[in-house]
C-alpha cells in the first residue's frame, strides 16, 4: 500500500512543478487538467500522511512493548497499539477506494434530459416534480442550472425539458440517476382516489467540449423558429429559436430560452456535441458494465431505476436494493444518501473486478 502511495506522491511532486509553469498557464486545457489531477492527487498525499503516522505509531508502540523497561511507557504503548490496529485496516479501505482510477467524464459538466413517459397528464407533473428535484439538490451543491428548451406539460410539469448543470465534478454525480424512474401515487387528474403509476425517462450526457467532438458544418441542418412559450413580444414574433439537424445520425437539438438567435444556437451545439459524445459513451460503458456485471452504470436507457411510492412514503433504487422510508425529503432535493449508495456499489465493483489501480 505504502509503495502505491509513495509513486502517487512522486507524481504529484511533479505535477506540483508543472502547474507554476508559465508554458504551461498558457495552455488553458492542459492547465485545467493539471490543477484537476493535483487536486486529486492531494486527497491522497494527504491520506499518506496520516497512514504514514499509524504505521509509524504501530512500529514505536511495538519497539517499546519490545523494550519492556518502563511499566508506565508500556501501558501507553499499548494503548497506542490498539488504537493504530484499530484504525489501519479502516484507513487502508478509504485508501483503496481512492485509488480507483477515476473516469474522465466525471469531471465535466453535464446536460440532463427529462421526458414525460407512461402516464398521460401525471408523466408530465412527475417530469416536473423530477426537474424540481434536480434543480434543489443542484443549488444545494451550488451548482449552476441553465434551462436549454423545454415543452409543457397540458396539466402542468413538463413533456420534456432539458437542461445545463455546471460545476465541480456535475456528470460524476448525476450519472447516476439515468434510467426510468417511476411514480405510484392519486394523481390531480384522478377523481375515484386510485392510485396510479406513471414514468419519466432521465438521460444524462456529459458535455463535450469543441476539441471531444468534431461536427462538420456540411452534416448539420439548421432551421430557425419563433419560440414559444413566455417571453413576451422579442421571443414570439422573431426567429430567435434554433433547431439543429444532424443528417449522419438524425439526432436533433434545439434551444428556445435565449432571446438572441446567436447564443441559442450555441446552446443547441452543445447540445448537439454532448449527444453524439455520449453515443459513443454509452457503448463504452455497456462494454464496461458487462466485463463487470454492474448493475449500477449498464448503460441501459430503458432500465427502470427507480420507484417513487406516495402512499407508502417510500422510494426505492432497484438497482441497489435500497429503500428509504424519507420520499417528501428527496423529492425536495435531498438525493446524496442515495448517490453516495451508488457510488459505493460501483466503487465496489470495480475493486472486486481489479481495475487496475494506480
Amino acid at each position: 500500500m505504502l509503495d502505491k502511495l509513495n509513486i502517487v506522491k512522486q507524481r504529484f511532486d511533479e505535477v506540483s512543478d508543472l502547474i507554476i509553469q508559465p508554458d504551461i498557464i498558457a495552455d488553458q486545457k492542459r492547465y485545467i487538467q493539471l490543477n484537476k489531477e493535483y487536486k486529486d492527487l492531494k486527497l491522497l498525499v494527504d491520506k499518506r500522511e496520516e497512514y504514514k503516522t499509524l504505521l509509524d505509531n504501530l512500529k514505536e508502540a511495538e519497539e517499546i512493548l519490545a523494550d519492556g523497561s518502563d511499566p508506565e511507557m508500556v501501558e501507553m504503548a499499548k494503548m497506542q497499539m490498539d488504537e493504530a490496529k484499530g484504525s489501519i485496516p479502516k484507513m487502508e479501505d478509504e485508501i483503496k477506494f481512492l485509488l480507483i482510477p477515476k473516469d474522465p467524464e466525471d469531471t465535466k459538466n453535464a446536460v440532463m434530459e427529462l421526458r414525460a413517459g407512461t402516464g398521460g397528464d401525471e408523466a408530465s407533473i412527475f417530469a416536473g416534480d423530477l426537474f424540481r428535484m434536480y434543480t434543489k439538490y443542484c443549488e444545494g451543491k451550488g451548482w449552476k442550472v441553465d434551462v436549454v428548451d423545454y415543452s409543457e406539460g397540458t396539466s402542468g410539469g413538463f413533456k420534456e425539458i432539458q437542461f445545463e448543470v455546471s460545476g465541480e465534478d456535475v456528470y460524476g454525480t448525476l450519472k447516476f440517476e439515468a434510467g426510468v424512474h417511476r411514480v405510484q401515487r392519486v394523481p390531480q387528474t384522478e377523481t375515484q382516489g386510485r392510485v396510479h403509476t406513471s414514468a419519466a425517462t432521465v438521460m444524462v450526457f456529459p458535455e463535450a467540449e469543441e476539441f471531444d467532438v468534431q461536427i462538420d458544418p456540411k452534416d448539420v441542418r439548421i432551421d430557425y423558429f419563433c419560440s414559444s412559450g413566455p417571453g413576451g413580444q422579442s421571443v414570439n414574433t422573431t426567429y430567435s429559436a434554433v433547431r439543429l439537424t444532424h443528417i449522419p445520425t438524425g439526432l436533433v437539438a434545439q434551444c428556445q430560452d435565449q432571446k438572441s438567435q446567436h447564443k441559442n444556437k450555441e446552446k443547441a451545439f452543445k447540445v448537439l456535441r454532448s449527444r453524439l459524445y455520449d453515443m459513443e459513451l454509452a457503448k463504452k460503458q455497456e462494454e464496461d458494465a458487462a466485463k463487470r456485471g454492474s448493475m449500477v452504470s449498464s448503460g441501459d436507457r430503458s432500465a427502470k431505476i427507480r420507484t417513487y411510492n406516495y402512499p407508502q412514503g417510500r422510494v426505492t433504487d432497484h438497482r441497489i436494493g435500497l429503500t428509504l422510508y424519507d420520499l417528501s425529503n428527496i423529492v425536495n432535493g435531498d438525493i446524496q444518501k442515495i448517490i453516495d449508495e451508488l457510488m459505493l456499489a460501483e466503487n465496489t465493483e470495480k475493486l472486486k473486478a481489479g481495475d487496475d489501480v494506480i
